[in-house]
């Protein structure tokens, strides 16, 4: 099992899509074991983008992640990092298609709904700045959706 970092950001928690957005994934067959509603510090964002940093469009990442609350979660499931990011469609939303959340519900990039990690390593490092160890639930389920 392969878990990763999911995070509504605060356009999606404005407009009310937690829990549509929850459903697609639980749809897919991942498995949520972390789940909050924050809102996101200038230290986190800035740590969060770091890899963007020096960039044109660095500020406004930054500023737009901590305008409102997000709602962070981490997920598992085979291929979830893979899985997770065609479910999620393009980040650009004029390229993002029609069955995908960024597809069916975003209408303006960088406001595109929600951030998914690209990597194991870039998981690794967005949960350990959103969650501690203990926030992550370890738990089976009585019925799977691949069994």
């Amino acid at each position: 099992m392969q878990r990763t970092f999911l995070m509504i950001k605060p356009d999606g928690v404005q407009r009310g899509l937690i829990g549509k957005i929850i459903g697609r994934l639980e749809d897919k067959g991942f498995k949520m074991v972390a789940g909050k509603l924050v809102q996101v510090s200038d230290e986190q964002a800035k740590r969060h983008y770091a890899e963007h940093e020096g960039k044109d469009f660095y500020d406004n990442l930054v500023k737009f992640i901590t305008s409102g609350p997000v709602f962070a979660m981490v997920w598992e499931g085979d291929n979830i990092i893979q899985l997770s990011r065609i479910l999620m469609g393009k980040t650009e939303v004029t390229e993002a298609l029609p069955g995908t959340i960024r597809g069916d519900y975003a209408s303006h990039t960088p406001h595109n709904l929600i951030h998914g990690s690209d990597s194991p390593e870039s998981s690794a490092r967005e949960i350990a700045n959103f969650f501690e160890a203990h926030e992550l639930v370890d738990y089976d389920r009585s019925i799977t959706p691949w069994m």
